[in-house]
């Protein structure tokens, strides 16, 4: 396993050794050893798993506030999706930009993002799944979230006609988030 820190502070693209014979492939999707080797001391608390159908589906950007903040490890186990991460922690050189990475399961990459940073992601395949570790439980008042085409973070979005919950729709722009992390 390979880590590669983006020109993000601590946004790192991770490349798992895959190891592959006439059976399929095998790799290590976290090696808490080799992340503390590289200055990430991370203690996952909880694995999630979504499902989206279609092409052009897009979640987020979610994040969770302070005391509940997240760092999440993120991959796509069917299909490919464009991942987007926005660095909210003021004072950073990366401050309100926001980095996309194609995530496949062909690819097999990872991305860590650490927090402070809204999340989401757009599906570019008919079948996706999409996996996820964070460092914090689920906190229901701690939930936050930016608009998705907020024209201030003019994200390159792929989807011409975008496929959203209403919940997501509902989120505010950026103007109205004063963020509570500090770089």
């Amino acid at each position: 396993m390979e880590l590669f820190e983006t020109e993000f502070p601590g946004l790192w693209v991770i490349e798992p050794t895959v190891y592959r014979d006439k059976r399929g492939f095998f790799l290590e999707s976290f090696n808490r050893v080799v992340f503390e080797r590289n200055g990430l001391p991370v203690d996952f608390v909880q694995d999630n798993h979504s499902y989206s159908s279609g092409v052009g589906v897009i979640r987020g950007l979610h994040l969770q506030l302070p005391p509940y903040a997240q760092a999440k490890l993120v991959w796509v186990t069917r299909g490919a999706v464009n991942d987007v991460a926005v660095d909210l922690r003021k004072g950073s050189p990366t401050y309100l930009k926001s980095f996309s990475i194609e995530l496949s399961a062909a690819n097999f990459r990872r991305l860590f993002i650490p927090k402070g940073f809204a999340h989401g992601y757009e599906t570019l395949t008919d079948e996706n799944e999409f996996m996820y570790k964070v460092d914090a439980p689920y906190a229901p008042d701690c939930e936050a979230g930016i608009r998705w085409d907020d024209p201030d973070l003019a994200i390159g979005w792929k989807a011409k006609e975008p496929v959203l919950s209403d919940k997501d729709l509902a989120l505010p722009p950026l103007s109205g988030f004063d963020s509570p992390f500090d770089f």
